[in-house]
């Protein structure tokens, strides 16, 4: 799951939620919801915005942490197992 850290960026370089809002023309309050982390999605526009002011990357926004719980049926390095496997069996048949 993604969580936005704006808190923490704002808080390294000693600026405010309204110091961004002047600088971005974003409202306080969708800063805020950035900020506390109490949104689920954040508009593309905003993240450029936010990291053209503050002078930083997306990854200093936004940390990924794993989901407690397992979401997708397979990840993507079991399907490629899977798939060589699939080969090497299809390749024992052939001979």
């Amino acid at each position: 799951m993604f969580k936005i850290v704006l808190s923490t960026k704002l808080g390294e370089l000693r600026l405010t939620k309204a110091d961004l809002a002047r600088m971005t023309h974003i409202r306080r309050n969708t800063l805020g919801h950035y900020y506390n982390n109490f949104t689920d999605r954040i508009n593309l526009e905003h993240l450029d915005l936010i990291c053209e002011a503050l002078e930083c990357e997306p990854q200093d926004i936004l940390k990924w942490e794993p989901n407690r719980t397992r979401r997708v049926e397979f990840t993507a390095s079991e399907l490629i197992e899977e798939r060589e496997k699939e080969r090497e069996r299809m390749k024992a048949l052939r001979r």
